[in-house]
């Protein structure tokens, strides 16, 4: 992967494809290893963007389908990924696995359903319900009830009342 296309067209998003990666992991390893595989993914995938939505839209996209592809193969025991450190430009981001409170909320959305993950992560950037329905492939009025019962869930398993 060549740095220019690595600083121009990933690093600029490197925050949400870090939140993504750690909505779907437990542990720095299994993160690190997500967030490699989820660039390496974008750049071999390139060409193949169409300039039907953002850039962001596909790359959103693109991350949360690998992260749930790759949740999927782990959960068969099928996976077996050989982790590299990872360019100290992301490190930069506060994004590590020591924030109580933070770590606490990654806890209870790790607890949603894959799509779900996608959904919240999605909202807290701040993207519209249009947006959200671009990437996840549904419709908006569909993403506002999602997330209104996303967020009673994650009140619940906040609060203790659900595992």
């Amino acid at each position: 992967m060549s740095n220019d296309f690595y600083t121009s067209s990933i690093l600029p998003y490197a925050a949400i494809i870090i939140k993504i990666c750690r909505a779907y992991t437990n542990n720095q390893q299994d993160f690190e290893d997500y967030y490699q595989e989820v660039c390496l993914q974008i750049w071999k995938s390139r060409n193949n963007f169409r300039a039907q939505s953002e850039w962001s839209t596909w790359v959103y996209r693109l991350s949360l389908n690998v992260s749930m592809t790759l949740l999927r193969k782990q959960k068969n025991n099928r996976m077996q990924m050989a982790s590299d450190n990872l360019p100290s430009e992301i490190w930069d981001e506060p994004h590590t696995f020591n924030n109580d409170s933070l770590e606490q909320l990654y806890a209870a959305i790790r607890q949603l359903s894959e799509v779900d993950r996608g959904v919240i992560l999605l909202y807290l950037e701040e993207k519209s319900y249009q947006e959200i329905a671009d990437i996840i492939g549904t419709n908006p009025n569909n993403i506002g009830v999602r997330i209104k019962r996303i967020k009673e869930r994650l009140k619940k398993i906040l609060d203790g009342k659900i595992n």
